[in-house]
């Protein structure tokens, strides 16, 4: 199957404390992170499938680690969060449902291969982990239905954590698109993700993974953490 994906690349990624851009770090079996999400996508979706990268910090050094994927710019990476990059994403993807996400999540080949029947049914879903909740990550809760109700850093109650792994669909898209042009520039993608489920009826499964792997790398820590696993 041919599938538009978005990898969200242009952030600072200071809290690691590198010089380069946090998607180019070097893992304990030689890859970088973004390589390791690059094969992981292709070993789910083939060679047809396109990435389309969205950078800022220090563009360069991505663009030549990886000079076969599309690019957007984010000329405003140290002002804006990861809503506005992935708007900008999405407006050059046309019109077809897009998988993305973060450029720090190093996971289990195995999360996509999970995913493949709900894009194939071009259903909107988050991928979560039902194993811990944080007070630092992102949190949902679920409607009756087993929907998404509520999802950021601030929801109470939380039944589990958000992974940074998501798909929009055809269908969503076009609201999605236009919660996120609403949205602030500080807001981070999730909270456009709310408003198209409260205002636009939004349907958002989500997606269990809490058997599998799939470490954000925000610091020395979750560095360390997530080369366990590769």
């Amino acid at each position: 199957m041919t599938l538009q994906t978005v990898i969200l690349a242009a952030g600072m990624g200071s809290r690691l404390g590198r010089s380069l851009p946090k998607p180019l770090t070097e893992l304990s079996d030689g890859r970088s992170i973004m390589r390791q999400q690059h094969d992981n996508i292709r070993a789910a979706f083939g060679d047809d499938a396109r990435i389309t990268t969205v950078v800022g910090y220090r563009a360069e050094t991505i663009v030549e680690a990886f000079p076969s994927v599309d690019y957007v710019y984010n000329d405003r990476y140290d002002q804006t969060n990861t809503s506005k990059s992935l708007l900008r994403a999405l407006n050059a993807t046309g019109r077809g449902g897009v998988l993305w996400m973060n450029g720090d999540v190093v996971f289990d080949p195995r999360v996509l291969g999970r995913a493949i029947a709900l894009i194939e049914r071009d259903q909107s879903f988050v991928t979560v982990n039902t194993a811990k909740v944080s007070d630092e990550e992102v949190k949902y809760t679920v409607t009756p239905e087993g929907f998404i109700r509520e999802l950021s850093k601030t929801v109470r109650g939380g039944v589990g954590e958000a992974v940074g792994i998501n798909y929009i669909s055809s269908a969503d898209k076009r609201a999605f698109i236009r919660q996120l042009s609403r949205v602030d520039d500080q807001d981070y993608f999730e909270r456009g993700l709310e408003l198209a489920i409260a205002e636009d009826g939004l349907l958002l499964e989500p997606l269990d993974i809490s058997d599998l792997y799939a470490v954000e790398v925000d610091f020395a820590e979750d560095l360390e953490r997530a080369n366990l696993y590769v």
